[in-house]
């Protein structure tokens, strides 16, 4: 059984997570508008992608992301599942069909998920966490997983979304998912400084060569 650190139970990880999200917000509040022009222009609307995500004591959730992808994207979606990339029962295709306007560079860069800092508002989602996943994904797993997964709020950053194998193997995952859980304090404004720091290395594409090419390694 995985040890969850009492930090993530606490209130003051809360209180954390409250006020850094409505600075954030606020500061960031040009780029997420001149965002949500971009995908107007470029896709149309609907602006925001909703779609619902397993939480804390498996409660779902309406999680929120700038759409990178066609309106029926989830219709179709079952035509490109040979194209997999990633161990089931999770679904990603690095270069999906499915991406429009400047979608895939959203995605890509992580821009897309800026909407969730309304989820963290909420107290739907944290900074740290393990990552949320859509409801039947989530059922899919073993049943040993949802006590370390369900336990705490999702997270928009974990040690599973800085590593460069993330989607080899599912025992890859788990593990990256519990080293998360294991974190105090200290270590998870370490790892928030980290996750900045490698989103703009991203963005630069300074690490893009290597990123295609460990997505499609596979234990």
């Amino acid at each position: 059984m995985v040890k969850v650190h009492p930090h993530y139970l606490s209130q003051l990880k809360r209180l954390f997570d409250l006020v850094l999200a409505i600075l954030l917000s606020i500061f960031i509040s040009p780029i997420i508008l001149m965002i949500s022009l971009i995908v107007l222009i470029t896709a149309g609307f609907p602006i925001i992608f909703k779609q619902k995500r397993t939480g804390q004591n498996g409660k779902t959730f309406t999680i929120f992301k700038f759409r990178t992808m066609k309106k029926n994207a989830s219709l179709i979606k079952h035509k490109y599942l040979k194209m997999n990339e990633a161990p089931k029962p999770m679904f990603k295709i690095h270069n999906d069909p499915r991406f429009v306007g400047f979608g895939q560079f959203l995605s890509k860069s992580g821009f897309d998920e800026l909407p969730q800092l309304l989820n963290i508002i909420k107290g739907e989602m944290s900074f740290v966490g393990p990552r949320p996943l859509p409801v039947k994904e989530a059922l899919a797993l073993p049943k040993s997983w949802k006590y370390f997964r369900e336990k705490v709020r999702p997270g928009v950053f974990s040690e599973w979304t800085l590593a460069e194998e993330r989607h080899s193997s599912l025992k890859k995952w788990r593990m990256l998912e519990e080293k998360t859980l294991k974190k105090n304090n200290k270590n998870q404004l370490i790892l928030i400084l980290k996750m900045v720091i490698h989103f703009f290395t991203k963005l630069l594409k300074l690490d893009s060569l290597k990123d295609r090419q460990s997505f499609r390694s596979k234990k």
